[in-house]
């Protein structure tokens, strides 16, 4: 079936609780081919914030992964469930990231897109200080990854319609794809743009975002004694899910749509993946400047003739014409290059660690005058999760009455028959991370 199996989805974010069983594959392995540390004040290689583990487990978390009797088996899937995963921890433990770290983690991703299938790369954040596609380092270096064939998917943002909502990196510029948020509940159960979900035109008179995507109400993988359950403790479902709104949620549902069609149809440019999704939209109330919400079987089977060519006869960011023109890469950017990860910044569940060995090094490319270097914003916000919580609780009570837990399996859990336990596949020991 068509579940992203092969395909590598590089997530620039706070890190991943790699450890969690829903990042394993069939076999017990695990689907983290890389861990990689790019901002100097981590401490661990894991996520101590929870941000970026939610935001994987959108892309490619897998529940049926868990224990046959686990009350969470089967219960929340990611868009692609079977897709890699290569996670990218551009912040320190408590969150706090700058453009540069993530420029790092976008040169990271085309450096070694070869080695890992980097097909899809989500950035589920923005820069705080709006600034013009054409001169920002970090619409730069997006639009460098999609040159070099990775599709490049963008959060569009929680700031409604205010006058500035699109105006700010990477989701203003007019390459990538650029994501908003529905509520599937409001409008009488129809759905419709978010209120919180960013819509407008950026400075350069380019309407944002191009599509939306359920975003509210999502229900992702928890990154274990995270600052997510400390901040929200109402939001946390049994201590191993996560609720959750924000188009940072929308942006990784897109993003595992992407590795669907990659996976099914592997030649596919990044023009051509952003033109079947905007073209096989479905209107929605309040999708205001013509985005709609996303229907990914049509995507995955519509012609790419069917649908109009995009991006054509647009401005690239100044930068970029600079690289272009003189033949050198974005690594040249930032001085930016790589070693194996040791000791605490060495992941035990992810096939491969990195991390970097001059990423506080500025390249001639990028003029720090030109840019603030602030702090990248994460575009979530929790929620009440009383009735799964509810739930699970009733689940639990009615295993613990019976002595198995057997009874807690969800009714929607996929139909499998229990292996022998001879037969069973013994999955690797799980390594406990350390998190502040």
């Amino acid at each position: 079936g068509i579940t992203g199996r092969g395909v590598g989805v590089a997530v620039i974010d706070t890190g991943i609780a790699g450890g969690m069983p829903d990042f394993r594959d069939e076999r017990g392995g695990t689907r983290i081919v890389a861990n990689v540390i790019t901002a100097p004040g981590a401490a661990t290689a894991g996520d101590g914030f929870g941000h970026g583990t939610h935001v994987a487990g959108i892309i490619a978390g897998n529940s049926l992964s868990r224990a046959w009797r686990d009350p969470f088996r089967g219960r929340y899937l990611g868009v692609a469930p079977e897709a890699n995963l290569i996670a990218i921890k551009a912040s320190d433990d408590a969150g706090n990231s700058t453009v540069l770290d993530v420029i790092n983690g976008i040169a990271f991703a085309v450096e070694h897109r070869r080695d890992f299938n980097i097909r899809v790369l989500n950035l589920s954040l923005s820069t705080d200080t709006p600034q013009s596609y054409k001169t920002d380092p970090l619409d730069a270096a997006v639009e460098y990854a999609w040159q070099k064939g990775i599709v490049v998917v963008a959060a569009a943002g929680n700031r409604g319609t205010a006058a500035d909502a699109v105006k700010y990196a990477p989701a203003n510029d007019p390459y990538v794809i650029s994501v908003g948020g529905v509520d599937e509940t409001a409008n009488n159960g129809r759905g419709a743009r978010a209120a919180w979900s960013s819509t407008g035109r950026t400075q350069d008179g380019i309407a944002k975002p191009e599509l939306l995507a359920p975003g509210a109400h999502i229900v992702s993988v928890l990154a274990p004694g995270s600052a997510f359950e400390a901040l929200c403790g109402g939001c946390s479902i049994g201590g191993a899910y996560f609720k959750a709104g924000g188009t940072s949620m929308a942006a990784p549902v897109v993003s595992g749509a992407a590795a669907l069609l990659l996976q099914a149809r592997p030649t596919l440019t990044p023009d051509q993946v952003k033109a079947l999704l905007m073209g096989t939209d479905r209107p929605v109330a309040g999708g205001d400047n013509g985005a709609g919400l996303i229907d990914i079987e049509r995507a995955v089977f519509t012609p790419i003739h069917h649908v109009q060519q995009v991006n054509r006869g647009l401005q690239p960011n100044s930068l970029i014409a600079i690289v272009d023109r003189l033949g050198g890469n974005i690594a040249s950017w930032t001085r930016s290059s790589w070693s194996a990860a040791t000791g605490a910044l060495a992941a035990g569940w992810a096939r491969s660690s990195w991390s970097c060995v001059s990423c506080t090094a500025l390249g001639g490319a990028i003029d720090p005058q030109r840019s603030s270097w602030s702090r990248s914003s994460w575009s979530s916000m929790g929620e009440d999760a009383s009735s799964e919580i509810a739930e699970y609780a009733a689940a639990a009570a009615a295993a613990e009455q019976t002595g198995t837990l057997d009874a807690p399996v969800p009714e929607d859990a996929e139909t499998a028959t229990e292996p022998d336990a001879a037969a069973e596949p013994t999955a690797p020991a799980e390594t406990t991370e350390a998190l502040e």
